[in-house]
């Protein structure tokens, strides 16, 4: 070993113990006579003292040390004289006084400081990853998500799961994104696609008698990137036979609250996790993934909005569309500035504009209400009662803001979530100490599509109809819920599952719903199917978002920050310049011709 102890763990215990260390050069301050470097491995900073009174080959050695040198240094722990201890580090009481040292490897300059102090663009952080990654913060990271996998290892381990890997290349079946797929030279013209998930994978384990299977799985999506997406990701696959959706539900909740109490010891944590019906969430909050963190519910004000002398709501409403709107709290004084962002913001949403009504705190109630309290683009047009009755049904006060949406209904919920988001964090209402878990349960099956105009799967066809909707699944989809569920941290979602279908003639029925041909249900499932008719248990699992799990724990906003090697919002990754073109040689003997776009 280079080293037999590493530059995190000298304590004033170890005063007088002749150690070896190994690491990297940290920083280096030259004080004359003395030369201090501070070295850096994994586990911390220990400050190395050069004296030549001690050893005049070393400290001649030091003279020429440089940022990110790896070097190994022999010498004496020692107390650091008084007044020069550090108490921001953990060795700060000590220092090695260095008797020996050489030099393993030199470094170029790097192109950033190994720091969490940088202002670096995060093409240069991805191209330089292998130095980014020796930042105190991203080696927190790596071992964080060591941490939690470790946690789920052993958590699942203890309740009778068997971890088995499924391939990744395997068939192109619908999961609702691209395939990224895989060309095979011994089959010409001939794909593979890289998993969106084990799906069939895993429920056919199920038909094998497993019963309870889990996996640290590896899935790809050729999607728009953002935020909270990466082409490659990993989640947590499990699933288990002969349960209900409570009981996947409970395995889920113990296993997250095993991990946040254990990682996050300080936070207040939902326990148990609140549980809302997709219809409900929508209703109160415009999305199947609500932070639950502050108020500021949504409320439909169809009828009372289009009994005014407003156009604009008399149309929408006419015309079969929603009417619905939130208070903002204390903003009631917003002025021409403020209002006019929340319009900005609310186009960039979709909507066609923002309808605001401020009521001046210096009216004594809703009820005492004159025209002069009233700000509106439309006051014109509202009569106060009509505004009285608004306030009313949103649970406005004087001195609130109303901030109002009008149109189809998906549009209005999904400008209407957005803002509520903005309006949190402009008016700082979440406890970032707050971890807010919930359970969206009772999805819709299936969806309309205008464009194609037909059904499509909410989630995905494997998802099992709820018994009591079964007598609609030929004769009115729209009306059939699923046992689906979706778990939401925080205004994220976490991840999703379902109890499967596990009976051949339910499955191709949901298939006919979709439109699903018998020769396209057969190349596309023709082994799930054979499979459920050879005794295929009830069961139901979930694909659990790894990164995303991470990033929460860890306080970051992209998931990019909790993967080693992560893409760019474009999906290139600029340390390996990929993607990159293959020679003409590779493409020969998978008899391949690439035809470029002509724009």
């Amino acid at each position: 070993m280079y080293k037999d102890t590493n530059c995190g763990e000298p304590r004033e215990s170890t005063v007088g113990s002749l150690i070896t260390v190994a690491g990297w050069v940290h920083r280096r301050r030259d004080h004359g006579n003395l030369i201090f470097i501070d070295l850096r491995d994994r586990s911390g900073l220990l400050q190395v003292v050069f004296n030549p009174e001690y050893s005049e080959a070393a400290h001649e050695l030091a003279g020429s040390l440089r940022s990110e040198w790896v070097v190994q240094i022999t010498g004496k722990i020692v107390r650091r004289l008084p007044g020069a201890e550090n108490p921001e580090l953990p060795t700060g009481t000590v220092e090695l006084s260095a008797t020996k040292i050489v030099v393993l490897n030199k470094s170029l300059t790097p192109p950033f400081e190994v720091s969490d102090d940088i202002d670096v663009d995060d093409n240069t952080r991805l191209k330089y990853r292998f130095i980014d990654l020796r930042r105190p913060k991203m080696q927190a990271m790596l071992k964080l998500r060591h941490r939690v996998t470790h946690i789920m290892w052993d958590f699942l381990t203890e309740n009778g799961f068997t971890q088995i890997e499924t391939p990744i290349l395997l068939k192109s079946t619908p999961e609702g994104a691209r395939d990224y797929v895989v060309p095979s030279r011994v089959h010409p013209g001939q794909f593979y696609a890289l998993p969106q998930s084990p799906q069939q994978l895993k429920q056919l384990l199920m038909v094998s008698g497993v019963e309870r299977y889990f996996q640290i799985a590896r899935s790809f999506r050729d999607e728009d990137l953002r935020a909270d997406r990466q082409p490659e990701f990993t989640q947590l696959d499990f699933e288990m036979s002969f349960v209900h959706q409570d009981d996947v539900m409970a395995i889920v909740e113990e296993l997250y609250l095993k991990i946040f109490h254990e990682l996050l010891p300080d936070a207040t944590v939902s326990d148990p996790f609140i549980r809302l019906s997709y219809t409900e969430s929508m209703e109160r909050f415009g999305t199947d993934k609500p932070d639950l963190r502050f108020g500021m519910e949504l409320t439909t004000i169809t009828e009372t909005a289009a009994t005014s002398d407003a156009r604009v709501f008399q149309a929408v409403a006419s015309s079969g569309g929603t009417i619905r709107g939130f208070v903002a709290p204390g903003c009631g004084n917003y002025g021409r500035r403020d209002t006019d962002r929340l319009t900005d913001f609310a186009k960039s949403s979709g909507a066609q504009g923002l309808v605001f009504i401020a009521l001046d705190e210096s009216a004594p109630s809703i009820d005492a209400l004159e025209d002069d309290h009233i700000k509106s683009p439309l006051k014109k047009f509202l009569s106060i009662d009509i505004v009285k009755q608004l306030a009313n049904e949103t649970g406005a006060k004087p001195g609130d803001l109303m901030l109002i949406v009008a149109g189809t209904s998906r549009l209005v919920n999904t400008v209407l979530s957005n803002l509520r988001n903005e309006m949190a964090r402009r008016l700082e209402l979440v406890d970032e100490n707050d971890v807010s878990l919930a359970w969206i349960y009772d999805f819709p099956l299936f969806e309309w599509d205008d464009d194609l105009n037909k059904w499509e799967p909410a989630h995905h066809v494997f998802s099992s109809p709820k018994a009591e909707h079964m007598q609609y699944l030929d004769t009115d989809p729209g009306k059939v819920l699923a046992d689906l569920y979706d778990l939401v941290c925080n205004g994220q979602e976490m991840g999703s599952g379902s109890i499967r279908i596990h009976d051949k003639d339910i499955q191709t029925r949901v298939f006919g719903v979709i439109d699903y041909g018998e020769d396209e249900i057969q190349d596309r499932f023709g082994q799930l199917l054979t499979a459920f008719t050879y005794g295929a248990p009830p069961h139901g699992g979930m694909g659990l978002g790894l990164d995303r799990l991470v990033a929460i724990l860890a306080g970051e906003q992209a998931i990019r920050e909790v993967i080693a090697f992560p893409k760019t919002q474009s999906a290139v990754d600029p340390l390996f310049e990929a993607p990159a073109i293959i020679t003409d040689q590779q493409l020969e003997e998978l008899h391949i011709r690439v035809v470029m776009p002509e724009n």
